[in-house]
């Protein structure tokens, strides 16, 4: 803080001069020593200079409600929303999110520094503190299909900025445990900054070579047991609950058995539709569900505040007390976690306030890009009918290989109750690979789903049970440029275009959450289970650093093993 700032402050908090806006018999969560404290909080030029008794040239009077710090999402990827960036801080942000930590992998792995200049340019000026985590793995493996590479050269001139915190999620862990040397180039252009992780059940010697190499974070976890290895390994664990994974209830309930008071551990979103925001909230909702499980609830607002902003070196975030930054949000009960009012740098958010839509540069525009694609590239055929099974779960994004012998006439693949199929096409640079295999759990009948977000790559992925509706799910994409759609018998039944980068909506957010709302029900009439969010988990399933198994423009791929399989 500059001197002459420090001077005017300074006698706002000693009593000699009125702050410019004061909150009025508070009850303030103290995260540091995890009390009640009660008193007025004084404010002045966005910054809070002092707790106690204070007069302001404007006061709200609180009557008793509790404050807490502005929340923070540790780890998201704004495009999952579906909508512009601006869009979703301000949905967000009337949830209680006041800081966001965003990793713009998808956008890279579309437009490659073009996507990350674009997540920079439409967060430059909302009310809400927005960080950049660079890239890390674009591609996410060598054996990726996308339409970009980011090394560390390209890397090196944003180092300088004042929102990039640090390197992105590390998903390529062999890379990084083998000490491949472009990796590690990266490692070592971010060793002063954090380095986030995607660690899904390494062994534990690999574990313990990943955190050597510097590597601060994960959200992979889905279960107690690992986030703990990851804990013994100095690793700051982000407990996602997103749309697909959701990961809170199994990690929190064993830090409330083991009576711990969540230090280590954070919350994020990872990946979260717009329209599971407006139904359920944003990190409040993380704080709900970890109270209703028996957190203790200023240990699970310490959770999604101070811990978030001490993994990231934000001193000025995160807590109430002088000298950090006037993020506030006003609830009337700590269980309940109802928040009414949120502030930023100390000025009120206006919960009704209109969206503005920032307009795309065309250049982000008409990015899909298909080779020759016919009916025939999603044949699948086994002479001995035995096939590579994707096993897709309720509530994971993991997956577990099934091979399974599977009898048709002339060993054809064709579709039933239990088994559907799946394709991914190549849409960076219209090569024409198309990878196709077979699917359990999803249960889709009667027609096709398809996405051109598909993690991280982001080709064009699709789900059916005959080849005549996934061909036309795939040419509707084609046609919109992007998007998310579905098909039932043979028609259209609806689509959501995604024309910025074939990853989200520039038609508003209430648009997408309508669209959205009825092709995810559709898609439940279809069969897709009630527990499965079905278009994100779907983006999920061309994904080659989870676990077990997955589908690419190659092909069947055993993410363990690092091979891809026949079928």
């Amino acid at each position: 803080m500059k001197l002459q700032k420090y001077q005017k402050c300074s006698k706002v908090t000693r009593g000699l001069r009125k702050a410019e806006f004061v909150l009025k018999n508070a009850r303030i969560v103290n995260v540091f020593t995890r009390e009640i404290l009660e008193g007025d909080i004084a404010i002045q030029d966005g910054m809070i200079v002092g707790i106690g008794n204070y007069q302001g040239e404007e006061e709200t009077d609180l009557g008793g409600r509790y404050v807490c710090p502005g929340f923070i999402d540790s780890h998201l990827h704004l495009e999952s929303t579906l909508v512009t960036p601006a869009e979703l801080v301000t949905v967000a942000s009337r949830h209680g999110t006041t800081t966001f930590i965003v990793d713009p992998h998808e956008s890279a792995n579309v437009s490659g520094l073009k996507g990350i200049d674009y997540i920079l340019n439409q967060t430059e000026d909302v009310d809400a503190n927005v960080f950049v985590m660079m890239p890390s793995c674009v591609p996410a493996t060598a054996i990726d299909d996308n339409g970009c590479t980011l090394t560390a050269q390209d890397m090196e001139p944003y180092l300088s900025k004042k929102r990039i915190l640090g390197l992105g999620e590390v998903m390529d862990y062999i890379s990084v445990v083998k000490g491949d040397e472009a990796m590690h180039r990266k490692l070592e252009l971010f060793s002063d900054k954090v380095r986030d992780g995607h660690a899904p059940f390494l062994s534990d010697m690999d574990l313990q070579a990943y955190a050597m190499a510097g590597i601060a974070t994960d959200h992979e976890c889905s279960d107690f047991a690992y986030a703990m290895k990851e804990r013994r390994n100095g690793m700051i664990v982000h407990i996602r609950e997103g749309s697909a994974a959701r990961n809170l209830k199994a990690i929190v309930n064993g830090i409330v058995e083991n009576q711990m008071n969540g230090e280590g551990f954070c919350f994020c979103t990872d990946d979260k539709h717009i329209e599971d925001i407006e139904k359920e909230g944003h990190i409040d909702h993380n704080v709900r569900k970890a109270i209703g499980l028996g957190m203790n609830p200023i240990d699970a607002i310490c959770m999604a505040t101070i811990n978030s902003a001490k993994c990231y070196g934000l001193t000025h975030l995160g807590a109430i007390a002088p000298g950090y930054q006037a993020d506030l949000l006003v609830v009337d009960n700590l269980e309940k976690m109802t928040i009414q009012d949120v502030y930023y740098k100390g000025r009120k958010i206006d919960q009704d306030g209109e969206i503005i839509v920032k307009e795309c540069p065309s250049e982000l525009k008409n990015t899909v890009h298909v080779g020759e694609f016919s009916k025939e590239d999603l044949r699948l055929e086994s002479p001995d009918g035995i096939f590579n099974v994707v096993g897709m779960q309720e509530g994971e994004i993991t997956t577990v290989r099934k091979n399974v012998q599977i009898l048709h006439e002339m060993g054809v693949f064709t579709a039933d109750e239990q088994y559907q199929k799946i394709a991914v096409v190549e849409r960076h640079k219209a090569t024409g690979k198309t990878g196709v295999g077979v699917v359990s759990g999803f249960g889709i009948h009667g027609g096709a789903i398809a996405s051109s977000v598909s993690h991280d790559s982001h080709n064009i992925i699709v789900i059916g049970d005959n080849d005549e509706d996934m061909y036309l799910a795939v040419q509707e994409l084609i046609r919109t440029q992007g998007g998310y759609t579905l098909v039932a018998d043979h028609h259209v039944y609806d689509t959501l275009e995604l024309p910025v980068m074939g990853l989200m909506s520039d038609a508003g957010f209430q648009y997408s959450h309508r669209k959205l709302e009825r092709m995810i029900r559709k898609a439940h009439e279809m069969g897709v289970p009630d527990a499965m969010a079905p278009f994100i988990t779907l983006s999920f399933m061309a994904l080659p650093v989870i676990p077990e198994i997955r589908v690419t423009p190659r092909g069947i791929y055993n993410v363990c093993s690092g091979e891809f399989y026949q079928n």
